[in-house]
């Protein structure tokens, strides 16, 4: 029972016990004091009818006559007239019963009177005895309506308490169910701050967890300080805050290599004739320069979500997503570095551009000797320029596309393809599901990846997203000991609450599957919309249904937000999982990056696994899973 029942429960029953106890008081009083006075009323009445008819000198006959006279009055249950022989002279009695009182209320409430008794003499002879009992009907009406009354007036009494109570029970229950829903966010991995009330014990317990919470989350914050300083040291350059170029092959590598892999193009960019600026102008003037090109390229990547690198000491790189114009963004970083290397070059040319395009499997060693020929092509015109490796292949997914997507899902042309997900021992923990869709009048199935610049440009994909949990949910009811799948949410999914609430009604079609649905965001489209993933996570997670990050790392200077959010799981970029066995510093980051994730009671995973040594060093790094390549299903 709750402690706003309990607190009810008690104020009820306090109020019930006082409002007992004043009425059994009164009513035991008036029950008393009529009680008294019919017993006073009989004596007083006796005495005078003795009185009356001894002066009068009566016989037997008149005796009877003024008797039945007053009785018939209808005020007396029994008077009696006993000569002093015993002989009854005259005797009239009736029933005392009240009409109006209940018989349950004089059997539980009896009043007692005692008879009045007196003489009745003729000078110095006794004539008899007189027996009087006065009728209780009256007293008992009069305490039967005295209780009705006390009754009402405690009932009114009661329910301005009640509503007293009810009043004051209201404005106690408000802080305390802030405090509750604060203790609630606090055991599903969210640290929020709640409004002080002004109620002096709920103002302590309030200041008590907003403390609390506050020390949790500086406690998140500075763990992610340390690791994206450790970070930092591992994959990025430190003069410049660019990506190193061990980090940028690896992510190159993975854009190439991965099942999602979407193509793109690869920029490489050099400084024009470094070394003699370097001994014309000095370290400090050149570092000074390196620096305002880092921090160009920088705002470039955050614009186009690329990667930036420096990956020699005049040479930097930039990768950058299919759906960008390469070419455009080529010509505006040129035009940018000749302004920043004007006050430097005095005229001279300030920098080359190389640039190739990216498709899924091709050879890292080929794409960076076309890209670097380019580059060279471009130094060799003695010029600021710009060359391009080969022709800019067309758009994948043209604006035909998105009709083909609407109609297959409509007709339900959809699939699901799944890959294992293991723990460290090779336990399956769930499959990690992507679509595949047949598109218009083809045979084969086109992967759901490949069309994703068409779908977003439609908004197709909260559309595909529904039809991917449907077709999960399916699978979990045919395989009721599938741990689970995990399906990968959209940013359009989640940036917009009539999209997320479709896939939760989705979800709470089927509440015995929920416990089994892993739904995962993309890290850079959780950043991109924090305060609705922020939303969409807990709601998840109240639907019963896990909710995490996938490529976790690429944007870990947000990482300070995670502890806010949530979540069951994080699955770490692979760029920082490729090579891990060789990089030290990469080890004492995800050591640490798992560490604090496990804190937070999040579980953390791993992407783009490739051999068993990688899976050693996870292993040695504290991950509680693994998904990529090398991972194979359980016997």
């Amino acid at each position: 029972m709750s402690m706003y029942r309990q607190m009810w429960l008690a104020i009820i029953l306090s109020t019930l016990l006082a409002l007992m106890g004043g009425l059994l008081a009164s009513t035991l009083n008036a029950r008393s004091y009529l009680s008294e006075q019919l017993n006073a009323k009989n004596t007083d009445n006796a005495t005078a009818l003795a009185l009356a008819l001894s002066q009068q000198n009566a016989d037997s006959v008149m005796i009877e006559l003024t008797v039945s006279a007053l009785f018939d009055s209808g005020h007396y249950e029994l008077i009696r007239v006993v000569d002093p022989l015993g002989q009854t002279i005259v005797e009239k009695v009736t029933p005392g019963r009240a009409q109006s009182v209940p018989d349950w209320f004089t059997q539980l409430l009896p009043l007692y009177a005692s008879p009045g008794q007196a003489r009745i003499s003729s000078g110095w002879n006794q004539l008899g005895t007189l027996t009087l009992i006065s009728n209780s009907r009256f007293a008992y009406e009069a305490l039967w309506k005295s209780v009705l009354q006390l009754v009402a007036a405690l009932a009114l009494a009661g329910l301005v308490g009640g509503v007293l109570a009810a009043t004051v029970l209201g404005r106690l229950r408000e802080p305390l169910q802030r405090v509750i829903n604060q203790a609630n966010a606090i055991s599903d991995r969210r640290f929020v701050l709640i409004d002080v009330p002004n109620v002096p014990e709920l103002r302590q317990l309030a200041m008590a967890m907003n403390g609390t919470v506050t020390r949790l989350k500086n406690m998140f914050a500075e763990e992610a300080q340390r690791l994206e300083v450790l970070r930092l040291a591992a994959n990025y350059d430190t003069l410049t805050g660019l990506a190193n170029r061990t980090f940028f092959l690896v992510q190159l590598l993975d854009s190439l290599d991965s099942e999602e892999a979407e193509g793109g193009t690869l920029l490489l960019m050099r400084i024009a004739r470094f070394s003699a600026l370097s001994k014309r102008l000095g370290s400090s003037v050149v570092d000074g320069l390196l620096k305002t090109v880092g921090e160009t390229l920088q705002h470039q990547a955050l614009q186009s979500q690329a990667v930036a690198a420096r990956i020699g000491d005049s040479d930097f790189a930039l990768l950058l997503p299919a759906q960008v114009n390469a070419r455009e963004v080529a010509k505006k970083l040129l035009a940018s570095l000749i302004e920043i290397s004007a006050p430097l070059t005095a005229g001279d040319p300030a920098a080359y551009i190389g640039l190739g395009k990216l498709t899924r499997g091709q050879d890292m060693p080929s794409l960076m000797a076309q890209v670097s020929s380019a580059l060279i092509a471009a130094e060799a015109q003695g010029a600021n320029a710009v060359r391009e490796a080969s022709p800019e292949a067309a758009a994948q997914g043209g604006p035909e596309t998105a009709p083909l997507i609407k109609l297959a899902l409509e007709q339900n042309r959809a699939r699901l393809l799944s890959l294992p997900v293991t723990d460290m021992q090779g336990k399956l923990l769930h499959r990690e599901c992507t679509m595949e869709l047949m598109l218009g009048s083809a045979t084969d199935w086109e992967p759901a990846r490949h069309l994703m610049q068409a779908a977003e440009a439609s908004q197709l994909t909260p559309w595909m997203d529904l039809q991917a949990i449907r077709l999960a949910q399916e699978k979990l009811a045919s395989e009721p000991h599938l741990p689970g799948l995990s399906i990968s949410l959209s940013a359009l999914s989640i940036s917009a609450e009539q999209h997320y609430v479709k896939l939760l009604d989705q979800i709470c079609k089927s509440p015995g599957l929920a416990g089994r649905l892993w739904l995962e965001v993309a890290e850079s489209a959780a950043v991109k919309h924090i305060d609705s993933f922020r939303a969409f996570g807990v709601s998840v997670r109240q639907a019963g249904s896990h909710a995490g990050l996938k490529h976790f790392g690429r944007h870990f200077n947000q990482a300070d937000a995670v502890h806010d959010l949530g979540l069951d799981f994080l699955k770490v970029d692979s760029s920082f999982v490729r090579g891990l066995q060789y990089s030290a510093d990469n080890q004492i980051f995800l050591k640490s990056l798992a560490l604090a994730a496990h804190k937070m009671g999040m579980q953390v995973l791993a992407e783009g696994l490739i051999d068993r040594a990688e899976l050693a060093a996870l292993d040695a790094a504290g991950f509680d899973g693994v998904a990529g390549p090398a991972v194979k299903d359980a016997a």
